[in-house]
């Protein structure tokens, strides 16, 4: 059988395993994938490979006692023995009290995620793009160690009520460290995209080259708050723990910085600068995403953060009709609206701060601010009268991205960004900080 599925392919599997199912009620996942990646270090191709995937899981439920299983077999004995699988062990369960059930047919937005082009890549494809970055980083004798890797697949449902989704998508990821050949400048740049001919390996190694060279001679200066203008890559790691954190029961249940005392939450509140933006969109061009969540419901354009103002947190359907609300659920993209300031704009504005290339490390140290600590590094530059003077030594800094989005002087356009935290892509603008926490030097490079 195929990888990858069609639409109507898809949905004749589905059938099928639906058909075998003798539980109250049954719901299957279907998905399967193909990837490949070169990964490359000083300056040279280390390794290169490719992976298939495709799986099947079946949930099936008697009441609210509900089992799972998974398969990786398509022939028919081998479908009809995992049906069997999860209805045995959805007898000897106990009861889930939060079971919902599954849900009748959905409506879903029109995404398209899915571009040829990335499809279509072959080791050449990516052997042209890395040879590109591994050219410059040679010619300019600096080391070079990288990594891409491209995805193309899908994602299926079927439930017992009638519900079907189907969703096909592409990605490409490409990031790149490049360092001096003494090790004391070092430079990073990531990239991520739906269609592949969106990528330029080499505008963006000359980006790492630039700033691998202009690190090398870091000084140090004393720790305190700063003005900081953030890179979205820098910004990004810190502003997902704000996304991740936007679930009503943890805020009602007191558990979060969401919450407010008598189980409240912070639901309408102004709690950043109302310059901040934050919503969701399966259909954004540059950033598309799944039409549909993990359980089948529909993702909608969602306001989660509007002019500074908490306007939705997502709720599960349990915990939705437990409170007497709608569900929603948690966003497949995130988006932030961003301003019109650029980066020269930014640091031609600053008398005195600090340019942060990157974030790393990054470890929650209170839950209920979301104050988080973690380490620059690849390329942290001394802004003086509106010019950067020189790299310094990194630092760690301390900082809650929600004090941070209150400290904000300018925003820039956004732009689709990888997290090295999570490895998810998002669209974040640079932005401008005042008053940023570091804490103490780091000798590390």
């Amino acid at each position: 059988m195929a990888t990858i599925l069609t639409e109507a392919e898809a949905k004749t599997l589905l059938q099928k395993v639906l058909s075998y199912s003798k539980a109250d009620e049954c719901e299957v996942n279907l998905s399967g994938e193909e990837r490949g990646n070169v990964r490359y270090a000083r300056n040279e191709v280390s390794t290169s490979g490719s992976l298939t995937n495709q799986n099947l899981v079946v949930q099936s439920s008697f009441g609210k006692k509900v089992g799972t299983a998974t398969i990786d077999e398509f022939d028919d004995a081998s479908l009809e023995k995992v049906v069997r699988r999860a209805e045995e062990l959805a007898r000897l369960a106990p009861e889930n009290p939060e079971y919902m059930g599954v849900l009748g047919p959905q409506t879903y937005l029109k995404a398209n995620g899915f571009f040829d082009t990335t499809a279509n890549i072959t080791p050449d494809t990516r052997a042209e793009a890395v040879a590109k970055s591994l050219q410059l980083t040679r010619d300019a004798k600096l080391t070079a160690a990288g990594f891409m890797e491209d995805r193309h697949g899908y994602s299926a449902m079927m439930n017992s009520k009638g519900l079907f989704a189907y969703y096909p998508s592409t990605n490409v990821n490409f990031s790149l460290t490049v360092r001096t050949e003494d090790g004391k400048g070092s430079g990073y740049v990531a990239r991520g995209y739906s269609d592949i001919t969106k990528l330029d390996t080499a505008a963006a190694t000359n980006i790492a080259i630039q700033k691998a060279r202009g690190s090398a001679e870091a000084r140090a200066i004393e720790p305190g708050k700063y003005t900081v203008i953030l890179e979205p890559t820098a910004a990004v790691v810190l502003l997902e723990n704000v996304f991740f954190n936007m679930d009503a029961r943890s805020a009602d249940e007191g558990r979060s910085y969401f919450s407010k005392s008598g189980g409240k939450s912070r639901l309408g509140d102004k709690i950043v600068d109302e310059r901040v933006t934050i919503y969701s969109d399966p259909t954004n061009a540059e950033l598309p995403a799944s039409p549909w969540s993990g359980d089948g419901q529909a993702q909608q354009k969602t306001m989660w953060i509007e002019k500074g103002v908490v306007k939705n947190l997502s709720y599960s359907r349990y915990w939705a009709q437990k409170q007497g609300k709608k569900p929603l659920p948690g966003p497949n993209n995130v988006i932030m609206m961003g301003g019109n300031s650029s980066l020269d704009d930014m640091i031609k504005s600053t008398q005195r701060g600090i340019l942060v290339t990157k974030l790393w490390y990054i470890r929650e140290v209170d839950p209920q601010t979301i104050l988080l600590t973690g380490l620059t590094r690849d390329g942290t530059f001394y802004i003086e009268n509106g010019k950067i003077k020189h790299p310094v030594k990194n630092f760690r800094f301390n900082e809650s991205p929600i004090i941070m989005l209150n400290n904000l002087e300018a925003l820039g356009k956004p732009e689709r960004v990888v997290s090295t935290e999570s490895d998810q892509n998002y669209l974040i603008p640079p932005m401008k900080i005042r008053e940023f926490t570091f804490t103490s030097l780091s000798d590390a490079v």
